[in-house]
């Protein structure tokens, strides 16, 4: 049976356009307002990753480490992420649920039930940030044994050797960083270098879905579109700051950048 995951990339492609993956932190600014920016963004994004809060987010740029931030500070716990995924796939069961973290809380958790809870409220992926390859291996076994898609990363220091048994082993999504840095900063490397890597990646198995993350913002996602996936975090995380700091209507502001994005790689 075909994942979510994989039917949301083969609708994109049946629009002649990439995927356009979101990224926003469970719980910011609270709990509810996550559950109802998903809702509205999914309006437009064909998958909507949510980041578990860490304290110390090793590959997180400012952007990110203030919306995580703000929803610690408002107490939100392991079990109100999962419950957001559960609550938002109530409404939205064809939209592909992400969710993106740090091992240490998985462990923490316990691997078992962490992935127990996962099935239950419906996730259908998991990113690990610190997780690499091939340590991750068992856990990814685990995961696939419960119908959760594990996606590797890949970087553009991944040798062509390791590229390979990479690919090999992926699920149905492979997550490439686009350059070596932490989230939301800004684009370092030409988009042309980006798509040139991102080829030979592709030239390992052209089945497997590609997304390009880092760096990717309204001024520079056109550029990147013949992706088969693009991923768009730290410009909506920082959409979501200033709406706060304005006062405005945070939901309704974010949804706005996510379907301007979406029109520009239509």
């Amino acid at each position: 049976m075909s994942s979510l995951i994989k039917k949301a990339f083969s609708r994109a492609k049946k629009g002649n356009r990439p995927a356009l993956l979101t990224y926003t932190v469970a719980g910011d600014n609270t709990k509810k307002k996550s559950l109802e920016i998903l809702n509205s963004i999914s309006n437009y994004a064909d998958i909507c990753e949510l980041g578990f809060p860490h304290n110390t987010p090793i590959a997180d740029g400012g952007q990110i480490q203030t919306s995580a931030y703000r929803a610690i500070k408002n107490g939100i716990k392991i079990n109100d992420i999962f419950s957001i995924a559960r609550d938002f796939k109530k409404s939205k069961k064809n939209i592909p649920i992400i969710l993106m973290g740090y091992y240490n809380m998985i462990f923490q958790y316990n691997e078992n039930k962490f992935l127990s809870k996962c099935k239950k409220s419906k996730v259908d992926g998991l990113i690990v940030v610190d997780l690499p390859y091939p340590e991750n291996k068992n856990f990814a076994s685990k995961c696939k044994k419960n119908g959760v898609n594990f996606i590797q990363l890949v970087s553009p220091t991944t040798s062509q050797e390791r590229l390979k048994k990479i690919i090999k082993d992926s699920h149905d999504m492979v997550y490439y960083i686009s350059m070596l840095s932490t989230t939301g900063g800004k684009l370092k490397v030409s988009p042309k270098k980006i798509l040139k890597k991102y080829a030979n990646i592709k030239k390992q198995n052209k089945s497997k879905n590609v997304v390009i993350g880092f760096g990717i913002t309204e001024k520079t996602i056109k550029s990147l579109k013949s992706a088969d996936g693009l991923v768009v975090g730290s410009a909506i995380c920082k959409e979501i700051s200033k709406s706060i700091k304005n006062r405005q209507n945070i939901v309704t502001n974010v949804t706005n950048i996510v379907r301007r994005l979406k029109n520009k790689i239509q």
